[in-house]
């Protein structure tokens, strides 16, 4: 085989992940309330269900949107289910999302300006545009992409319907500090959260979400979040505080009531609390912070591969209403 023909089968390897590039847009038009100026590209398939889930990706610490789109699995499965893909960017020099402002903290920015209600008016831009079902809206993300998907749960209950956080922390965790000014609480570093010495009780973790949103009363959304017991960036003792704050938040008893050994892979163990699925902590022994993400475990955790009538239902063994 002649180098020239190596060339090209080495460009044509490195193009694979792009293969569906031709739908990834970059949305350039105004979108909606955007305080920090954060970015998105769009996958939509070229043929969309009817009333389309919409799925949102936030990228992990030092990336961006076209590098998790680069590597993502959820284009392909759109391109099979019909679902719509949001890839947000972060507007800030770290690439890491900001899950410690009180603007973001908070419902519509309440408290501020702050990344989540850039984020949260993609969704509605694209759910508008697109004829999308408001009552199937998820977020997945690694990392800080899981930070922010627990932001985006806790200050947005009337938006998403679950979530799927890898190697997270729970919501407010990294707040900054009163007497840090506010240009500084948008990209600031809890090292005490990172280290896991943020602790609090259950009914302090959840005094915290309903902060976010005081006058909510509707369902709160359903979340599944991994977590492996050497991540040495993110401490694993998170894992038990994210346990205490969203069992809290969802009513449910703090004993998990099924234990699955070996989840999806040897030494992951899941931990189920409630009746009703609402609810999965997985501890995923030995991984370190980079944790490899199932795109396939939150397809099915969202209902994405369900195409026909009543998908995504769940709780009281009907469909999830919001307040």
């Amino acid at each position: 085989m002649d180098i020239s023909l190596w060339k090209l089968i080495a460009l044509v390897e490195a193009l694979a992940p792009f293969v569906q590039a031709a739908n990834l847009v970059k949305v350039t038009e105004a979108f909606g309330p955007n305080p920090t100026n954060a970015g998105f590209y769009i996958y939509v398939p070229d043929k969309l269900a009817a009333s389309p889930p919409v799925l949102v990706n936030p990228h992990a610490c030092h990336g961006d949107a076209l590098g998790n789109f680069r590597y993502s699995e959820f284009p392909r499965s759109a391109d099979k289910y019909g679902f719509i893909v949001i890839y947000p960017s972060s507007p800030h020099s770290s690439g890491c999302w900001d899950v410690s402002s009180p603007g973001t903290l908070s419902h519509n920015g309440t408290g501020g300006s702050g990344d989540s209600q850039g984020i949260v008016s993609m969704v509605r831009w694209t759910l508008n545009k697109y004829k999308g079902d408001s009552k199937r809206v998820f977020s997945m993300g690694v990392s800080s992409g899981a930070m922010m998907t627990n932001v985006l749960l806790g200050a947005y209950p009337d938006l998403f319907a679950a979530g799927s956080a890898w190697a997270g922390v729970p919501f407010g965790c990294f707040s900054a500090p009163r007497n840090v000014a506010y240009k500084q609480t948008i990209e600031y570093w809890n090292g005490d959260c990172a280290a896991g010495k943020v602790t609090h009780t259950a009914a302090e973790w959840k005094a915290m979400v309903q902060s976010a949103y005081p006058t909510y009363t509707g369902w709160r959304p359903k979340l599944q979040f991994f977590h492996g017991t050497a991540d040495e960036t993110l401490n694993y003792r998170n894992f038990a505080e994210l346990v205490k704050q969203w069992t809290a938040v969802l009513g449910l008893d703090p004993t998990a009531t099924k234990t699955t050994l070996n989840f999806l892979t040897p030494n992951w163990t899941r931990y189920t609390y409630g009746s009703q699925d609402w609810l999965w902590a997985t501890s995923a022994g030995g991984v370190p912070h980079n944790i490899q993400a199932n795109a396939a475990e939150a397809l099915r955790w969202f209902d994405l591969t369900c195409t026909g009538a009543n998908c995504f239902q769940w709780g009281k063994g009907g469909p999830m209403t919001q307040g």
